[in-house]
């Protein structure tokens, strides 16, 4: 199961606040008419000529130079207070390439300003959350006008009660150019916080405790870690992971006292195999801590009474390669969602006292046409989570059989999902639901009358925004192998398909993650300007099952690319779209994807974004130091092999830079990425510029102060999309 099912199945609870963005823009600004300029480097001054330094690489017989490797900075280097030369000499490229940038955008800076505004304008800025209760307090997140950052807050018993507030990120940030909460978590007794904090954006956090008795901050902290803590039913045990130091894998679980000290902290495990990792939380049962070692292939869990911290772990399974499994707590058993003889998962059960795959027996079967990606346990009733024809589905079934149904969801393409439920005795279920046409939407549902309350939806700001003068759709195309792909579009009603329309495809397509359709208010933007949006659901995700991922992973890693080619293709012959409007835009392992298609089929698209890309294929996976790297051979497999060698350096992007003509490009990246390393998208867009044939676009901006999530706060980060959404518009005429 993917790291995301990992953290949901460990139970960790975490208070946070779904980023409202309001939507509304004036009918009357929609389908703007716009003449298509003709843009090209001629106009500018001259782009940044990066330095060359030969750097040769062999390898199963291979040898290759790489004139852009000095590039790359240590930690160390970057963290120095007195820069040495080759510090100096990359920070001034960056700056350079940034300063470039800013030359080649500069007629869109008021039309950035106007963006920016009318994005913001949309948000609901003193919003908040649904409160949530849990152990007697309900809590929620508030945010207070023209403030960035989130206010966690609760009260006791009632909403009536008085408000306490936890945490002001707002008053905690001054002074700090980046400021992120990761997890927090209460105290079984209610009354200490066990919160995270990161100024770097390297997601490293130090831990630190609140107590909310008497307002105090405990002087117990603890740096490099995780993030999470999870809680002993002693009320002051606590567990946290931390990351190597070099490699930032979560690889080793400590036991922390309060009041103690923390470089005294007992390590309790370590993962030993540097293609795991490791994580901690709790049942929710609230009666065993879980610690769940997990690859891409394989999974172990290991459990511990939560009332006994100081006990012995007992393992649940033994790690067997290409065993997945995650593991609730019910009663007497564990309920273990797994792929045992199921390629889709099953759900089978096992007795606390008797874990061993021989005392696992099917409670839900596996299902050819169906995945299963989790389930929720309540006193009476079991709630899954399953994917049927690449859409989700949220199944209610009772654990006496008197009730077994599915909910119903009105769009063709959405997003639904079961939210947090940490009360086990309820009735009622929290789930959420969007689409591209519907906001996001919280809703509450009593599982026995199936009574429906919609508990909040994302307000709409401004009075114009009506989902009617919208239209979603979702079509198959035919890939070329004959696989039929999922793609889900949106667009504002009156368009014509008449090939003129300026159309943004977005995929990422990688680690099994599926990109479902859901509402951005930010896109209307684009919506009401007379682009066409759509997502593009190609394998490697896990949209279609698991099949889906397994053929878009390892050495079937190229149908991720063909998948967007041909969806890119079918959008043309389906007059939504042609080369000369159609644009592309992905990030991370999506940037992957734009860097191998932009290789492979340069003409189809005439701009494209690649977002803190993943682009230097065969370096990184070949460097074990490298964040990450260990922990995804699975994924892409491990070139000192040499049959993954050959495959992975026939699509890196890096490595496949010819001299064709390549479509506008911006490529964004952070200077303190910790996934995915700035050098990477510096190096290739220095190679670009130097192999490729044409005059257009190729601009890079470096954000100096965040890494691979971009900026903090809710307005900060809005800054970066209004440019993004600039660009394309700039390519495309539109200047209002």
């Amino acid at each position: 199961m993917t790291l995301a099912r990992i953290t949901q199945a460990l139970g960790v609870f975490t208070f946070g606040i779904l980023l409202l963005t309001a939507c509304g823009q004036s009918p009357d600004s929609s389908m703007s008419s716009h003449t298509q300029p003709v843009l090209n480097q001629s106009q500018f001054d001259a782009p940044p000529v990066a330095p060359k330094q030969p750097h040769s690489t062999e390898i199963h017989g291979v040898s290759w130079e790489d004139d852009y490797f000095w590039m790359r900075l240590s930690d160390a280097q970057k963290e120095a207070e007195i820069s040495d030369e080759q510090t100096t000499a990359v920070v001034d490229y960056l700056n350079q390439e940034n300063g470039y940038k800013e030359a080649v955008l500069k007629s869109t800076d008021s039309f950035q300003d106007s963006l920016f505004d009318e994005i913001v304008g949309r948000i609901k800025q003193d919003d908040q959350s649904v409160p949530l209760k849990d152990n007697g307090y309900h809590y929620y997140s508030r945010y207070e006008e023209g403030k960035e950052y989130a206010i966690y807050c609760r009260k006791e018993g009632s909403l009536d009660a008085e408000e306490q507030v936890m945490l002001d990120v707002n008053a905690m940030s001054e002074g700090f150019s980046y400021y992120a909460v990761g997890g927090q978590a209460v105290s079984t007794n209610n009354e200490v916080l066990a919160f995270s904090v990161d100024t770097v954006s390297r997601r490293e956090y130090t831990l630190q405790f609140k107590n909310l008795t008497t307002g105090e901050m405990l002087e117990d902290q603890i740096p490099l870690t995780t993030g999470g803590a999870t809680w002993a039913n002693d009320n002051r045990t606590v567990f946290y992971s931390k990351k190597d130091p070099v490699t930032l894998r979560s690889s080793r679980i400590f036991k922390h006292v309060l009041g103690t000290d923390a470089a005294q902290d007992e390590l309790v495990f370590e993962e030993a195999d540097e293609t795991f990792s490791c994580g901690i939380g709790k049942s929710k049962s609230d009666q065993y801590l879980m610690i769940a070692s997990y690859s891409t292939m394989s999974n172990e869990w290991r459990y511990l009474d939560a009332n006994n911290p100081n006990g012995a772990w007992q393992v649940v399974q033994e790690r067997q390669e290409n065993l997945e499994y995650s593991c609730s707590h019910y009663k007497e058993h564990f309920y273990i969602v797994t792929n045992r003889d199921a390629q889709n998962f099953k759900l089978v059960r096992t007795p606390v006292t008797a874990t061993g795959l021989d005392n696992w027996v099917d409670v839900l079967p596996h299902r050819e046409a169906t995945l299963l990606e989790g389930i929720e346990i309540f006193k009476d009733y079991l709630v899954l989570e399953e994917r049927t024809g690449g859409l989700n589905q949220i199944r209610v079934k009772r654990w006496d059989d008197q009730a077994d149904y599915y909910l119903e969801f009105p769009d063709p393409a959405y997003s639904a999902y079961v939210g947090a439920n940490p009360d086990f005795e309820t009735k009622r279920l929290r789930y959420g639901y969007n689409s591209m046409t519907t906001p996001s939407s919280v809703f509450e549902m009593d599982m026995e009358d199936k009574s429906v309350d919609l508990l909040k939806q994302q307000e709409v700001l401004g009075g114009t925004f009506d989902p009617a003068n919208y239209t979603s759709e979702r079509v198959m195309v035919q890939a070329t192998d004959g696989t039929e792909v999922p793609v889900s579009i949106v667009y504002r009603k009156g368009i014509k398909k008449d090939g003129s329309n300026p159309f943004l495809l977005y995929a990422y397509g990688s680690y099994g993650y599926s990109m479902d359709a859901g509402f951005s208010s930010t896109r209307l933007s684009l919506l009401d300007r007379g682009f066409v949006y759509a997502i593009a659901h190609i394998r490697g995700g896990q949209e279609m099952g698991r099949a889906w991922y397994e053929d878009g992973k390892m050495f079937n890693k190229k149908n991720t690319f063909t998948d967007f080619i041909d969806c890119g293709r079918a959008m043309v012959d389906l007059g939504f779209t042609s080369p000369e409007h159609l644009y592309a835009m992905g990030g991370s392992a999506g940037g992957l994807l734009m860097g191998a298609v932009i290789n492979m089929a340069p003409s189809l698209f005439n701009g494209v974004i690649a977002a803190v890309p993943f682009v230097d294929v065969i370096n990184t996976m070949l460097d074990e130091s490298i964040p990450l790297t260990t922990g995804e051979f699975d994924e892409w497999g491990n070139p000192k092999n040499k049959d993954s060698f050959d495959y992975m350096r026939s699509y890196s992007p890096y490595d496949n830079v010819v001299a064709q003509d390549y479509p506008h490009m911006l490529v964004t990246t952070g200077y303190w990425d910790s996934q995915v390393q700035y050098w990477e998208p510096a190096k290739w867009m220095a190679k670009l510029r130097e192999t490729k044939t044409d005059d257009n676009l190729l601009i890079m901006h470096c954000n100096m102060e965040t890494g691979h999530g971009g900026a903090s706060g809710r307005f900060k980060r809005l800054r970066e999309t209004a440019m993004e959404y600039a660009f394309f518009m700039m390519l495309e005429g539109i200047e209002e």
